[in-house]
């Protein structure tokens, strides 16, 4: 039986002869053509005032933060049901993630929770857009600007979603976007930082180049480049930049397709959702398809719906383990609110397998073995 695995990278257009272009071209460091063109793409199709490359959303996650000027004692809100890189990019910079629980509609960042959580020491929120679904920003900006702080969106899972007509991860301070070869549009790993407010922009370029006015001196605005401020090697190489760039010239129709599958899972599984079996997720048009999840009834048969699909070659995987209770959220930061809706969705929450050469076929063998496990009374 052929194995359907969770994610498969994949090849759609002209990625790898635009990384053949590229070592033709003699440049495989930082901020060659098609990073360029990436750029451009990014600013032009979401409205980014200033789009930059990095190796990773890791990486523009700890641009945001020193951008944000995080020091040591200052608090961040933040969901916890998110991957460890949201909060570790503010803890680098010696700040406490304030956790506060997800909706449970959406499970992102439950905005009528944030107020509660802020004190003195705030000084940013990260909504998180999960599965590619809009968090309530007009809310979560009216909240920023009363209390004069700075808006992070991760925007890992959500490039090409939208909310009320604006791109996510363009309405923020600052947006984050992931390439990482489990995401929508790949380049294995890669990531890029939406600057969306100008007075940020100079500085960006600074951080991203280790500190030093290097953009400037390219672009013949200072007679020689030296350090000027903190930062760190951002940059991605060009092969990267080459790759991501066949990957964004068919964006549209990847996203179509991840949205086809989507919508084909939820219209096979919606009588178990009916007969109270499974919970499916929200779908509307603003999402990019960027995951399909179900939602168990317990732990346990999360457990055992795993082991069932498994045995058919099937792979399935739960999500986050939440921070607050991890480790090192136990250690860094606190809880600014009950965490009941993160408590419980995390341990009921299955991913079910979703890449852009699945074929319907694929999607209709793991909703029969799903069937066949509810009928079983497993």
């Amino acid at each position: 039986m052929k194995p359907i695995p969770f994610n498969k990278p994949f090849i759609i257009g002209h990625e790898l002869e635009y990384i053949a272009d590229a070592v033709a071209q003699g440049h495989l460091s930082g901020d060659g053509g098609y990073t360029r063109l990436c750029h451009r793409w990014f600013e032009e199709k979401l409205g980014a005032h200033r789009a930059l490359l990095a190796h990773s959303c890791t990486a523009a996650l700890e641009m945001a933060a020193i951008l944000c000027d995080i020091r040591h004692g200052d608090e961040v809100i933040l969901p916890s049901y998110t991957f460890v890189s949201t909060a570790n990019a503010f803890v680098l910079r010696g700040a406490v993630p304030v956790f506060v629980d997800i909706r449970p509609d959406t499970l992102n960042l439950d905005e009528s929770l944030i107020e509660a959580a802020i004190t003195p020491r705030t000084r940013a929120i990260v909504p998180v857009h999960y599965a590619g679904v809009p968090c309530e920003m007009e809310r979560i900006m009216a909240i920023a600007q009363q209390h004069g702080l700075l808006v992070v969106e991760d925007a890992a899972q959500a490039l090409l979603s939208t909310y009320k007509g604006r791109a996510l991860g363009n309405i923020g301070h600052f947006g984050c976007l992931s390439f990482h070869e489990t995401k929508n549009i790949i380049s294995g790993e890669g990531g890029a930082l939406l600057v969306n407010d100008e007075r940020f922009a100079q500085r960006a370029e600074i951080i991203r180049e280790k500190g030093t006015n290097r953009s400037q001196f390219f672009r013949g605005e200072v007679d020689k480049y030296t350090w000027v401020d903190i930062g760190s090697s951002y940059l991605p190489g060009e092969l990267v930049s080459a790759f991501l760039y066949a990957q964004l010239e068919h964006a549209g129709e990847i996203t179509a397709k991840r949205c086809h599958i989507c919508t084909a899972y939820a219209a096979q599984l919606a009588p178990l959702q009916q007969a109270g079996k499974l919970r499916l997720p929200r779908l509307d048009g603003d999402s990019n398809g960027h995951m399909f999840y179900i939602i168990l009834e317990s732990l346990e048969a999360r457990t055992k719906l795993i082991a069932h699909l498994k045995a058919q070659s099937i792979l399935p995987v739960f999500h986050y383990v939440p921070l607050h209770s991890s480790p090192a959220g136990r250690k860094y930061g606190r809880c600014g609110s009950a965490m009941k809706v993160t408590d419980d969705l995390s341990e009921r929450l299955l991913r079910l397998p979703l890449y852009y050469e699945m074929g319907d076929s694929d999607i209709e063998r793991i909703c029969g073995a799903i069937y066949k496990f509810f009928a079983r009374g497993l």
